[in-house]
């Protein structure tokens, strides 16, 4: 094995804040919400701007193990649980990809409910009474291994009365510090009809464009250690979901770090030190992954990768009838965004 993980034995949290720069020039542009825009705010020492979220960094976390090209789990990482769903036997979706992941209502709420009674006969026992967090992550163990870092509710009445859910293992924000505005603009330009109707997509339409300049860009990780031992999950499956973990964010961070067309971001320091427990640096990826995979085969008695068909008809719902409270509420990565 080539990864030190000593350092983590008795830590409780391991928080890292990752000093992050725009790859070019100095301008980004930050994430913005419905009916408010950029979440700016005033801190003790200025003013402050939310550039991602922890929905949004939930997301992409995930991305990292993703084969985008194979739609499937990375080469190097297959052995790992999820469920993939699949539409007249063609590729639909998949957990990893899902906001809800094992909730997601391409799982449970179609007409097909074989998957649904599987899991509700898994979880049998839990419908009273306290929750039994170790059977509960031992199930989300075999069929969706990510659920346990990132989170999960189920919400439906009928596994457990909708009682079962696990809050974020790992969380990642950016935030920025001593934040400016960048004002500028354009003009969408219409050569053909440039008095056009612009309702209907024509004319020229001039188009003001917010940008923020800032003093520090930070990209925060808190990785709860006791909430992994908490599961009581054996010791190998303990050091798998935390060599999962470790190996997402330096993947995330060598790789893409674009979050918008306008927020192409970059590392600013060579050594990524943990800000808690002092000493521990973030690993090579090329170390964690082959410590990841012999984890993986470790505990691949534990793990399956299921399918699922949902061949229902696709309907589009009414917008009044959207609740959004599941997103807002729960403790899985659910994103509601505006990731413009």
């Amino acid at each position: 094995m080539t990864v030190d993980l000593s350092k983590l034995a008795n830590v409780q949290r391991l928080l890292f804040a990752i000093s992050l720069k725009p790859l070019q020039g100095q301008r980004f542009q930050p994430t913005g919400f419905p009916n408010l825009g950029a979440a700016t705010y005033q801190t003790g020492e200025g003013q402050s701007l939310l550039v991602e979220s922890a929905q949004s960094m939930a997301n992409r976390l995930e991305l990292t193990i993703w084969d985008e090209a194979e739609q499937d789990i990375k080469a190097d990482l297959q052995g790992l649980s999820h469920v993939r769903v699949k539409r007249n036997d063609a590729f639909l979706t998949d957990t990893i990809l899902e906001s809800h992941r094992i909730n997601s209502p391409y799982l449970l709420e179609g007409t097909d409910q074989r998957f649904h009674e599987e899991l509700k006969a898994s979880l049998g026992g839990l419908a009273e009474g306290p929750i039994d967090r170790r059977k509960l992550a031992a199930v989300l163990l075999r069929y969706d291994i990510s659920s346990l870092l990132h989170g999960v509710f189920l919400a439906k009445k009928d596994l457990a009365g909708g009682r079962l859910r696990l809050a974020r293992a790992i969380s990642a924000f950016i935030e920025a510090d001593g934040v400016r505005v960048a004002a500028s603009g354009g003009v969408k330009n219409d050569h053909v009809n440039p008095s056009g109707e612009t309702k209907s997509g024509f004319g020229n339409v001039p188009f003001a464009r917010d940008e923020f300049t800032a003093d520090n860009i930070t990209l925060y990780v808190n990785f709860d250690l006791a909430q992994i031992r908490g599961y009581g999950l054996d010791e190998a499956v303990q050091k798998l979901l935390i060599l999962l973990a470790l190996y997402k964010l330096r993947t995330l961070l060598n790789g893409n770090l674009r979050l918008r067309t306008a927020c192409d971001l970059t590392v600013a320091t060579e050594a990524i030190s943990a800000t808690q427990p002092a000493g521990f640096v973030l690993p090579a990826q090329t170390d964690l992954l082959a410590d990841l995979k012999a984890a993986i085969a470790a505990c691949a008695d534990k793990m399956t990768v299921t399918e699922v068909s949902f061949n229902d008809e696709l309907k589009k719902g009414k917008e009044e009838e959207i609740d959004d409270t599941v997103n807002a509420g729960s403790d899985d990565n659910g994103n509601n965004e505006n990731e413009g």
